[in-house]
């Protein structure tokens, strides 16, 4: 019995040790290619800005990076060469227009939890022109 006991642990001991560094990497992730979306969201939108005289509507959203509304005078998109994949945790980017100073707009994750708030790698991560 005592046997089967301690080769219990090596063997709990061996997957921790396989699954910690998948876990780490996974938050170290998180910490550089969040922050990178939203720039490359928020440069988007300041090129938007730039070429239509006006930050995409809310009710546009990402979309008027890679289809032209109907209003967009002087659009010259698309402002990303692809679609912007889901946050490191797969939950999709959020975008806010006005933003909720009242000034420019806001693009964010909720991360971890996929909700508003939250701290740790459940906080929210954000970017914009009025940050």
């Amino acid at each position: 019995m005592a046997t089967i006991a301690m080769w219990s642990i090596v063997l709990l001991v061996f997957v921790a040790l396989y699954l910690l560094p998948i876990v780490l990497s996974r938050t170290a992730t998180s910490t550089r290619r969040t922050p990178a979306d939203l720039a490359a969201l928020s440069n988007a939108i300041d090129q938007f800005r730039l070429d239509c005289g006006r930050y995409p509507k809310q009710s546009e959203g990402f979309s008027a990076l890679y289809d032209k509304p109907v209003d967009a005078k002087g659009w010259n998109g698309p402002y990303l060469k692809m679609r912007m994949p889901p946050d490191v945790w797969g939950f999709p980017y959020h975008y806010r227009c006005p933003s909720p100073t009242g000034r420019g707009y806001q693009v964010l994750s909720y991360g971890a939890d996929g909700r508003p708030g939250g701290t740790g790698d459940d906080a929210d991560i954000s970017n914009g022109s009025d940050e």
